[in-house]
C-alpha cells in the first residue's frame, strides 16, 4: 500500500516542494497545504490544498484554518500529516485530534521565544499552554538541533510523544551545485556589472527584512566596516514589504545607501553566492538550522553568524567562520573585518563547509530520516526515541566525527 503523507505548512510552504519529491521519490504519495499560491507544486505535480491563516496574529483566522484544516484531512484522508512551522505546528494537531498522525517539526522557536519585546513576553505563557495542549494529539515531535530539544524537555511540552533529532529540511545538494555550475556559464563578472560592484569586496545576506532577522545589527555593522574599507557593498537579498509590523523601515536602509544595496527577493541565490566574499547571519532568532547557511556553507563561503541555536550547529568558531552575540555591530563587523582582511584563510575556512554540508545536510540524509519515522510510526503506532545528545563545544562538533541526522 502507498502510503499518503500530507505536509502542512504556511506561506513559505514551496520551499518544502524539494523534500516533498524527495519523499515520493521513496514511494510515498504527497500532498500540501500551505497559505501560499499553488502554482510551484502544480508544476511539480503535488496536489496542493489552500488554507488561511495570519501569521501576525488574527484569533478568528486561526480559528478558521482549524476548520479548513479538519475538513481536508477528512476529504483526502492522508495516512501521516506532516507539520513545520509555529503556527501550523499548533493549528493541525488541534484540527486533528488524533485521527490521523501528526508528526510536527520544530525548525525554529519563532518570534516569541527570540523577542525580548514586551508583547512577545505577555504571549510566552500562552505559547507554552498551547504547545502542550497541541502535545496531546502529536503522534511524534522531530527537532532540527539539540537545543530546542531540549527546549521542550524542560518545559513539558511533548507530551507522551518522542523527540527525534533529525538535523535541518535539507539542501539538495545536486540541484545546488548543478545550479552553481549554470551560475558560471552565465558569468560572475556580468553580474557583477548588473549591480554596479565592480571589483568591491562582497558580504551578502539572504533574509527577510525584519528586526528580528538582525538587519538593523547589520546595518551598524556595515557602517563600521565601511569606515574600514570603503569599497565593500553589502548585499540584502529578502523581502521586507510582506513583513508587516516586523518589517525595517525601508528609510533605514536608504540611509545606509551606497555601500549597502537591497535586491529585494531574488531567485538566482547560488550565483549571488558566487560573488560573496563572505554570508552575514545576524539572526536574532531561536532558528531550526537556516537553510541560507547551509547553501553558504555549499558555496564555499566563510560566514559570520550569531550564537544561537541552529546557527552554531553550521558555523564553528574558527573553523569554517566566525560566531558573534546577538545585537552587537561592533562584534558583527570585527568578524566581518577579520575574514576579509585574510582572504586567503577565509577562503580555506569556507572551503571546509563543504564536505560538512554534503554529508550532514543533504536533503537525501534527511528524507531517509523522516522516511524510516513514517514506516515506524505507521507499523508500530509510535516511533522510537532518538538519543538527543549534550551539548558541546561547536569546534570539536564540526572537525571531527560530526554525529549523523538520523534518528536513533
Amino acid at each position: 500500500m502507498t502510503l499518503h503523507v500530507l505536509c502542512v505548512g504556511g506561506e513559505d510552504h514551496a520551499m518544502r516542494i524539494p523534500f516533498l519529491s524527495a519523499l515520493r521519490s521513496r514511494g510515498f504519495r504527497v500532498s500540501a497545504a500551505g497559505t501560499g499560491v499553488a502554482r510551484p507544486f502544480s508544476k511539480c505535480g503535488i496536489d496542493y490544498h489552500g488554507y488561511d491563516f495570519d501569521r501576525f496574529g488574527a484569533r478568528i483566522a486561526d480559528r478558521m484554518a482549524i476548520g479548513q484544516l479538519s475538513q481536508l484531512v477528512r476529504d483526502i484522508r492522508p495516512d501521516v500529516v506532516q507539520t513545520f512551522d509555529t503556527k501550523p505546528n499548533l493549528l493541525a494537531p488541534l484540527a486533528i485530534r488524533g485521527t490521523v498522525p501528526v508528526v510536527r517539526t520544530i525548525n525554529g522557536m519563532g518570534w516569541v521565544f527570540s523577542s525580548a519585546h514586551l508583547k512577545a513576553l505577555a504571549l510566552r505563557p500562552v505559547y507554552l499552554a498551547l504547545q502542550r495542549l497541541a502535545a496531546r494529539w502529536t503522534t511524534a515531535t522531530v527537532f532540527q538541533n539539540t537545543a530546542d530539544s531540549r527546549f521542550f524537555h524542560r518545559y513539558h511540552l511533548l507530551g507522551s510523544s518522542p523527540a527525534v533529532l533529525i538535523r535541518s529540511s535539507g539542501i539538495d545538494v545536486g540541484a545546488f551545485e548543478a545550479a552553481q555550475v549554470q551560475t558560471h556559464s552565465i558569468s560572475i563578472a556580468k553580474l557583477r556589472s548588473e549591480l554596479g560592484l565592480g571589483d568591491s569586496e562582497v558580504v551578502l545576506t539572504v533574509s527577510r527584512l525584519t528586526v528580528q532577522k538582525g538587519i538593523p545589527t547589520l546595518l551598524e555593522a556595515a557602517a563600521i566596516v565601511h569606515a574600514v574599507r570603503p569599497d565593500v557593498r553589502f548585499l540584502l537579498v529578502g523581502p521586507r514589504e510582506s513583513e508587516g509590523p516586523f518589517a525595517v523601515d525601508q528609510a533605514l536602509v536608504d540611509r545606509y545607501a551606497p555601500y549597502v544595496i537591497a535586491l529585494g527577493a531574488r531567485s538566482d541565490v547560488p550565483a549571488l553566492l558566487g560573488i560573496a566574499d563572505v554570508f552575514a547571519c545576524p539572526t536574532e532568532y531561536r532558528e531550526g538550522i537556516p537553510r541560507v547557511l547551509l547553501e553558504a556553507g555549499l558555496a564555499g563561503v566563510p560566514m559570520v553568524a550569531t550564537r544561537v541555536p541552529g546557527c552554531d550547529d553550521v558555523v564553528a568558531e574558527n573553523w569554517n567562520g566566525h560566531l558573534v552575540p546577538q545585537r552587537d555591530p561592533r562584534a558583527l563587523a570585527a568578524a566581518i573585518l577579520d575574514l576579509l582582511q585574510d582572504p586567503g584563510r577565509a577562503r580555506a575556512m569556507g572551503a571546509r563547509s563543504i564536505e560538512l554540508v554534503r554529508r550532514e545536510f543533504d536533503l537525501n540524509v534527511v528524507a531517509d530520516g523522516y522516511s524510516d519515522l513514517y514506516q515506524q510510526l505507521l507499523s508500530s503506532g509510535r516511533p522510537r526515541d532518538a538519543q538527543i545528545p549534550p551539548s558541546h563545544d561547536s569546534t570539536e562538533h564540526h572537525s571531527a566525527n560530526f554525529h549523523s541526522s538520523k534518528i536513533s
